[in-house]
């Protein structure tokens, strides 16, 4: 069995989407590629043009992670321009978006509406009501390893749509498969048929899944 790790830092990772880092050469499998905000004040127009050449890539199957983070020290005004502009790439390239959101999760709403494609919020562990808002905006939702532990966020995934869910372990290096076979039990699935689904959701975005 293999599990696609939605979004995820190990390079040598072959099941999955590697995030790629600014300026980064591309690896031979499926990556997505974006400016974090936390780079906000430091991006170059090189940088862009990096950006631009590696979304061609057939194997850059999204365009992130970017967005909007309320933690770091960097005026919003200026995150919200950058994020924007990843919009318009992922329009033009007909690619999903990769979203890093850290309390600002009100305003993807706004941004949702510039979007031409679909918006993938990874490693989500917030409260269930910000899930029920972004379910209710058709957002997907990607679930890391909080899931293992947090009751609460288990709760929020039993009853969120699982035509909408990817799961990943982003940089946290532990067994997907636990994350899989803990989603599977909640939603009273066998794990072959949450793979099966996986798969199909990855479909949606023209991702193959690997054999």
């Amino acid at each position: 069995m293999t599990f696609f790790d939605f979004h995820h830092h190990h390079l040598q990772k072959r099941f999955g989407i590697y995030n790629l880092s600014v300026e980064e050469s591309p690896p031979n499998g499926f990556f997505s590629a974006g400016i974090h905000p936390n780079l906000s004040l430091e991006v170059t127009e090189e940088q862009f043009v990096w950006l631009e050449e590696v979304s061609k890539y057939k194997n850059c199957v999204a365009i992130g992670e970017c967005g909007l983070d309320g933690l770091i020290n960097i005026d919003d005004h200026i995150q919200e321009e950058l994020f924007e502009r990843q919009i318009e790439l992922a329009n033009r390239r007909k690619k999903p978006l990769i979203i890093h959101c850290v309390r600002r999760f009100s305003k993807l709403i706004h941004f949702q509406k510039n979007a031409k494609v679909p918006m993938i919020i990874h490693g989500f562990n917030k409260r269930k009501t910000i899930g029920k808002d972004l379910q209710k905006h058709d957002f997907y939702l990607s679930f890391g390893k909080s899931v293992l532990q947090n009751v609460n966020l288990q709760e929020f995934v039993k009853d969120f749509p699982i035509e909408k869910i990817f799961l990943e372990t982003d940089a946290e290096d532990f067994d997907l498969e636990l994350l899989y076979q803990k989603v599977a039990d909640l939603k009273n699935l066998k794990i072959e048929n949450l793979l099966l689904q996986i798969e199909e959701n990855l479909k949606t975005f023209n991702i193959p899944h690997l054999k």
